[in-house]
């Protein structure tokens, strides 16, 4: 392919990228079509299908990258030397300050064509990628509160975690301040928080007998 033409074939690419997330946030992935994401890009309604299948193509190329970066970064907290409850405050504020720099796609990000966390293979890429993340959230969760292999208790537990990080982001959705002047100002509060979720999880599961 010659290099201009090329260029610009990366360009158009992008362009539908970027009016794919614009509509997404605005109307949410379900109430988006196709033919409105290319008229958005200033391409035709066929030509888009040269880029991507279908909608499920967008989703996947906007979020999977992201997603997985933010995984890798769970990851190395589970897996470090840090002490378990560290751990967990850091995987905290690492998911809070990455849910607020993608602020207007984090819940595409983990919502659309979303399937139950305790499923363990599910059919689209994009949900494995989150049941893997949840699974390593599951695991910190568990060695903080010190629970054993298998403990009902732990599922409970890291879905009320998850609604906590997911309360706080959502609360600034709309603010007009960036994440890194959201994190200066609120990291007090959000700390706060992440202990006071610590100690009541603490005083409610203590560990198997």
């Amino acid at each position: 392919m010659p290099r201009k033409k090329q260029v610009r074939s990366e360009q158009t690419k992008q362009d539908i990228l970027n009016a794919a997330g614009r509509l997404f946030a605005a109307k949410g992935y379900d109430a988006v079509t196709m033919r409105e994401v290319a008229k958005e890009a200033g391409c035709s309604h066929t030509a888009i299908y040269i880029y991507f299948e279908d909608k499920e193509a967008l989703l996947h190329e906007l979020s999977i990258p992201a997603l997985t970066e933010l995984q890798l970064q769970i990851g190395e907290k589970v897996s470090g030397k840090l002490e378990p409850e560290e751990a967990l405050r850091q995987i905290s504020l690492d998911f809070i300050r990455f849910c607020l720099i993608h602020r207007n796609m984090h819940r595409i990000f983990f919502e659309a064509r979303s399937v139950r966390v305790d499923e363990p293979e599910p059919e689209l890429e994009i949900n494995r990628v989150r049941n893997r993340m949840f699974r390593l959230l599951m695991q910190a969760v568990r060695q903080c509160l010190d629970l054993p292999e298998g403990s009902e208790r732990v599922l409970s537990a890291t879905r009320i975690y998850f609604y906590l990080l997911h309360g706080i982001v959502g609360t600034y959705q709309l603010s007009e301040e960036s994440a890194e002047e959201l994190m200066e100002r609120l990291l007090p509060t959000f700390r706060e928080a992440i202990e006071v979720l610590l100690l009541g999880f603490r005083a409610q599961h203590a560990p198997d007998k």
